[in-house]
């Protein structure tokens, strides 16, 4: 009876915090500088209304951004989840690991370099650069003896995210581009179009759907590398795979809002303290809550002053930094 009752604990969990993501989603389209009724709203879901201007809004700006927002908020979410399962560091995040200014800086020399490359081209430069960002930190990391420690790791991060900026700004003042570079890295969703997200999401849905079939094999590899080798698990083939997805949702968000710091932090620390750490339960739930929490960032940011707006940026970080100071204070433990 009780082997029944975990399968069936964690589906509910997961029908509730959808639940929680389609009325958060519901009010995000329904919130902005111009408030929308609910049959309006029901008309741009369905694919159904006309020409007119708020529906034409609706279907072109508001919609896409708001997919957007949850596309970028499960795969931070679920990278930062995966990212701190392989380096059992509480600290890991795509944002403070180099990823993020690795995409910086790749898109800055070729910005400079191709400045009429298209979307595709721009995505995949977002992902080698997040894959050499990663190398670095984890390269500086290895160097001395001992490894990595989650402290070295932070501390290289933080060293070669700072180089990475400022060579990304560097680029950019030299070639007289730092307006582009800054547009496309600046934190925020302001622009998003379905071309975008159809070149996104199917590069997201499908890394999640991975990091959820591998999800098992995270939780023993999160909690000891050898006894996983003694359960016959190929670590070395898992890892490769986990980094990869790592880099893949993390390019593709920078491809798509920029750098977004802390989100990859916060949320699978709430989710592990509120469903527990096994990872069949962490990724779903980082994925969900992660959408969530990037749709109430962006609502707040375009309706704390509208008409103007406020980064979205500017909002995880004032909430990201507190969280990120009291993971350093307390340890994991604290909210494991």
């Amino acid at each position: 009876m009780s082997g029944r009752q975990k399968p069936l604990s964690l589906f509910v969990q997961i029908i509730l915090s959808l639940a929680a993501l389609v009325a958060v989603f519901s009010l995000a389209m329904l919130l902005g500088a111009k408030q929308v009724s609910f049959s309006e709203l029901w008309l741009v879901l369905t694919g159904r209304g006309g020409a007119d201007d708020k529906i034409a809004m609706l279907r072109e700006i508001r919609y896409p951004r708001e997919v957007a927002a949850v596309l970028v908020g499960a795969a931070l979410s679920v990278s930062g989840a995966i990212m701190q399962g392989l380096t059992r560091n509480p600290l890991a995040d795509p944002g403070l690991l180099g990823l993020t200014a690795g995409s910086r800086a790749a898109l800055a020399v070729v910005i400079a370099i191709f400045p009429a490359l298209n979307y595709f081209g721009i995505m995949l430069v977002c992902f080698i650069g997040a894959a050499l960002g990663m190398l670095l930190v984890v390269g500086i990391g290895a160097v001395k003896k001992g490894g990595l420690s989650p402290f070295r790791i932070v501390l290289a991060g933080s060293a070669v995210s700072a180089f990475l900026y400022a060579v990304a700004d560097g680029i950019g003042l030299l070639t007289k581009t730092s307006k582009n570079v800054t547009m496309w890295t600046s934190g925020g969703l302001i622009g998003t179009t379905w071309g975008q997200i159809q070149m996104i999401s199917p590069v997201v849905i499908a890394c999640l759907v991975i990091a959820l079939l591998l999800s098992k094999s995270l939780t023993i590899l999160s909690l000891n590398e050898e006894a996983a080798v003694g359960l016959g698990l190929n670590t070395a083939y898992v890892k490769a795979i986990l980094y990869i997805l790592i880099v893949l949702l993390a390019g593709a968000s920078v491809a798509l809002v920029g750098n977004m710091a802390f989100i990859g932090l916060m949320i699978p620390h709430i989710v592990r303290s509120l469903f527990g750490t096994d990872y069949r339960s962490v990724i779903p739930m980082s994925a969900i809550w992660g959408a969530v929490f990037m749709l109430m960032a962006d609502t707040l940011g375009r309706t704390l002053y509208a008409p103007f707006e406020t980064p979205v940026v500017a909002i995880t970080a004032l909430l990201g930094l507190p969280f990120f100071l009291f993971v350093v204070r307390k340890g994991v433990k604290a909210l494991s």
